[in-house]
C-alpha cells in the first residue's frame, strides 16, 4: 500500500466519523423537531411566541426552495426532490474526486448531507418541507426572516464553511499521467 492509499483511508475514516457524529445526529434532530411541530401545531395555524417580538414557532409548508421561492407551484416538490437527489450524487462524485481535502470542506459535506436528507425526507413523508422557526430582528429587508428548519440551517452553515474552505484549504495537485 502506497502513501496515497494511506491518505485515502484516513480521509474515508474522517468522513465516516463526521457522518456518524454530525450528519446522523443533525438529521435525527431535524426530523424529531419537525415531527414535534407537525404533532403540536396546526398547519398554517397559530404561532407560539418564544422570545417576545423576536422568535416564534409555527407550522408552515414549503414545496419550494430557500425563502419560499417556487412554493406552491404545481411540480415544485417533485422537481426539488429530484434536484436534492442530483445534489447528493454530485457531492458523492466530487468527494470521490478529492474535491474536499480538509476538515472544513468535509464538515460542510457532512452538514450538506444532513440538510439534504432532512428536507428530502419531508418531501417524501409530508409532501412539503416543514418549516417552523420564524425570527424578526427588526431590520429590513428581512423583516421578518423567512421561516426555516434545522436542515436549512445545516445547508447554510455548510455553504459558509465551504466558502471559507475554498480560500483556506489546499486542493490536491493532480499527478501527471505517465
Amino acid at each position: 500500500m502506497g502513501s496515497g492509499s494511506g491518505s485515502k483511508v484516513r480521509t474515508l475514516h474522517t468522513m465516516i466519523r463526521l457522518l456518524l457524529l454530525l450528519t446522523i445526529p443533525l438529521y435525527i434532530l431535524d426530523q424529531w423537531s419537525k415531527l414535534w411541530i407537525v404533532k403540536h401545531f396546526e398547519l398554517h395555524g397559530a404561532e407560539q411566541e418564544v422570545i417576545s417580538g423576536t422568535f416564534w414557532l409555527h407550522h408552515t409548508a414549503n414545496t419550494g426552495v430557500a425563502f419560499g421561492l417556487f412554493n406552491g407551484t404545481e411540480y415544485a416538490n417533485y422537481a426539488f426532490g429530484a434536484i436534492s437527489l442530483s445534489a447528493l450524487t454530485f457531492i458523492i462524485w466530487m468527494y470521490r474526486k478529492g474535491a474536499f481535502p480538509g476538515i472544513l470542506s468535509r464538515t460542510s459535506v457532512a452538514l450538506l448531507v444532513a440538510g439534504i436528507f432532512g428536507n428530502l425526507t419531508d418531501r417524501l413523508l409530508h409532501g412539503y418541507v416543514v418549516d417552523f422557526l420564524r425570527f424578526d430582528f427588526g431590520f429590513p429587508p428581512f423583516n421578518p426572516w423567512p421561516s426555516f428548519n434545522v436542515a436549512d440551517s445545516c445547508v447554510v452553515v455548510a455553504a459558509i464553511l465551504l466558502a471559507i474552505a475554498s480560500f483556506t484549504e489546499n486542493q490536491p495537485v493532480a499527478k501527471p499521467k505517465a
